[in-house]
């Protein structure tokens, strides 16, 4: 009789959570990233696959941050180090600081078969469990909109990728 009244009790639980999933609004999700320590979110509809950083190869007569091309599932891809590209650093990491590195590929529907180097992944994160930072935006590149805070009180940057992907220094990577 209890396993019976149990059941009765999970499953208007679970009607209860399906009716409220239907009505809530979606939320805004990220991939947040760490590059140099500086905590980055990603809009997870603009992020693509995450790879391990594989056989990168070098492409000569490009800007710094232009790490060089990857094979990733059969695609060419061009790699940058957001860290570098946005000058918190000089070169990508080596050795053991490297075995964490990531590449973060853009969503295909931006059109651009490019992936973003990051230090670590740090992880999902959702504007309900964030605070939206104050600041003054016109500081700030167009691609970097917000600033939001965890629980914790770590910043983090938001990155739109589709803005970055825009930016003519972006896809200047002549050197």
């Amino acid at each position: 009789m209890a396993n019976k009244e149990a059941l009765r009790e999970l499953q208007a639980r679970l009607a209860e959570r399906m009716q409220a999933v239907r009505t809530e609004q979606p939320g805004v999700s990220w991939l947040a990233v760490d590059c140099a320590g500086q905590g980055m979110l990603f809009p997870l509809r603009q992020a693509g696959e995450i790879f391990d950083v594989s056989h990168v190869l070098p492409v000569p007569h490009t800007q710094r941050w232009m790490v060089g091309v990857a094979n990733l599932r059969g695609g060419l891809y061009a790699v940058v180090d957001l860290a570098g590209f946005l000058g918190l650093r000089d070169a990508p990491p080596e050795g053991p600081a490297r075995e964490q590195t990531r590449l973060v590929a853009l969503n295909a529907s931006l059109g651009m078969n490019c992936a973003l180097m990051v230090d670590r992944l740090e992880g999902l994160r959702h504007a309900a469990d964030m605070r939206r930072e104050d600041g003054d935006a016109s500081e700030r590149p167009a691609f970097a909109s917000a600033r939001w805070a965890d629980a914790g009180g770590k910043v983090w940057q938001e990155i739109g990728l589709a803005e970055l992907a825009g930016q003519q220094q972006f896809l200047g990577i002549a050197g």
